[in-house]
């Protein structure tokens, strides 16, 4: 490569970085916000009722996903920030990775996971408890309440499944 090229090359790399940042702080921001909005204006527990499907309710979750060791001794908090910490740089260099071999559709999909786990992993640092506030329902079933957060993770996890089938695909068609 001649001088010009790898500087051009670098100065790209360098802006999709900037980029790639700009959209997990994005996120984050979004998610945090929403909580800010939620703890300033429902009270823990309180339901508003939006429409027949669909309410905005306070809960506090210090488990996981649908409030997995949520009734433990409270290890919980600092083990799932451990993970929560450990599962951000391994995206981050996941990410890093996907940036430089511009691979767009895994890059999206791991920076939602990043905002998402920075969001949640924040709440756990900060609160001791994730808050959830979406909830969604029909007659007598409900989904378990979620937030912005979780919606960004599952998002980019089916993302994610998708790079993998493209490059599964990709790669069946070169053998």
């Amino acid at each position: 490569m001649k001088k010009k090229e790898v500087f051009f090359s670098s100065v790209f790399i360098t802006i999709s970085y900037a980029l790639w940042a700009a959209l997990v702080l994005f996120l984050f921001i979004i998610d945090f916000s929403s909580k800010r909005w939620v703890i300033d204006t429902i009270s823990i527990f309180q339901v508003i009722n939006v429409n027949p499907y669909f309410d905005m309710v306070r809960l506090h979750n210090s488990g996981a996903a649908f409030s997995f060791l949520s009734d433990a001794s409270g290890w919980q908090r600092w083990f799932f920030i451990v993970v929560g910490i450990a599962a951000i740089s391994w995206f981050v260099s996941l990410l890093i990775d996907a940036i430089r071999s511009s691979s767009f559709l895994l890059a999206a999909s791991l920076a939602l996971i990043i905002a998402g786990a920075l969001g949640n992993t924040w709440d756990r640092l900060f609160f001791g408890y994730v808050v959830d506030f979406l909830s969604f329902h029909y007659n007598e079933w409900r989904y378990p309440a979620f937030n912005a957060a979780d919606t960004f993770i599952s998002c980019g996890a089916c993302l994610y499944i998708c790079n993998a089938i493209k490059e599964h695909r990709a790669h069946s068609k070169r053998y």
